[in-house]
């Protein structure tokens, strides 16, 4: 019995609480209201979110030409072909002090682009088809923010790329690329198919074409701008990684696309995507290797 008066004197006592809680609370409210009305500054706790970095700008300002639908997503464009039910390109700016930002772990959160008007490709189409959902936008690029991470598995960032290519030389490229950010501090990348050419095959009920090769071009920025364009069949490849430079001019007759319009005044453009110096393109050798020995066959 007293067990059981000592538990209800407890309950009262915080009842009181409660309710002495409760008009503190509505007084708080009222004063707030008040000063609202009379414009007194009121202190607001700032907000932030670590998954909304305000400084990071990895989107191209003057993109490509655009055959397609141009989409934007937060953190990089793309102009989607719905005969091929994937982009032409996608574009975006990567810079050093993105690579040395915070790091979040891969999502692998697949799923059809919302922005697609005519919707994108579907995840069944890749299902025992025999080839990766190979990233254009690698996630590795990405892996700074939540947000950032999880837009590069849009599918309308895949395309269907042979598995030793993926895992092999296109990562290769994928990694290289990261280091020479690292070492020129910001470069513009254009990624994509090479669409202009007969494809290998066609997959799923969408009938996603499988290209026969694809692009990557990087230019840098600053007072010496620098290009170098990539162009590499989609299959494994023992070459090495110089063997696929090429002028950004050569991929623009490949694709049929005009990249960095407008970033560079026209003789500049000219001279930059006309000239190729492979020098200035140091490959890591030891990453090379390991393609060449390991990549090549997991």
């Amino acid at each position: 019995m007293a067990k059981l008066r000592r538990n209800h004197h407890q309950s009262s006592n915080a009842g009181g609480i409660v309710a002495r809680g409760g008009i503190f609370a509505i007084l708080i409210g009222v004063l707030y209201m008040v000063f609202r009305v009379l414009d007194v500054e009121v202190f607001e706790p700032p907000t932030t979110s670590t998954n909304e970095p305000l400084e990071v700008n990895t989107r191209i300002a003057n993109l490509p030409s655009v055959n397609g639908e141009l989409v934007h997503h937060r953190f990089y464009s793309l102009s989607y072909i719905e005969e091929y039910e994937q982009a032409e390109w996608v574009a975006y700016r990567m810079t050093k002090d993105i690579m040395n930002g915070p790091y979040v772990s891969r999502q692998d959160d697949f799923r059809p682009d919302p922005k697609v008007s005519t919707q994108s490709a579907d995840l069944l189409d890749y299902k025992r088809s025999g080839y990766d959902r190979g990233h254009m936008v690698p996630a590795g690029d990405m892996n700074f923010d939540k947000t950032a991470m999880s837009e590069t598995f849009f599918m309308s960032n895949m395309s269907p790329q042979i598995h030793n290519f993926n895992g092999g030389i296109w990562r290769e490229l994928e990694e290289q690329t990261r280091d020479w950010v690292r070492d020129f501090e910001v470069i513009n990348i254009v990624t994509g198919p090479v669409l202009t050419e007969k494809p290998k095959d066609v997959i799923g009920q969408n009938n996603v074409a499988v290209p026969a090769a694809y692009f990557k071009v990087l230019m840098t920025e600053g007072s010496t701008p620098r290009a170098v364009g990539f162009i590499m069949k989609n299959e494994a490849s023992d070459k090495h990684l110089s063997e696929f430079m090429v002028s950004v001019d050569e991929v623009e007759r490949r694709t049929g696309l005009d990249f960095f319009r407008g970033m560079l005044g026209a003789k500049e453009e000219e001279r930059l995507e006309s000239y190729l110096d492979k020098k200035a393109w140091k490959v890591n050798e030891n990453r090379y290797r390991i393609r060449s020995e390991k990549w090549n066959y997991n």
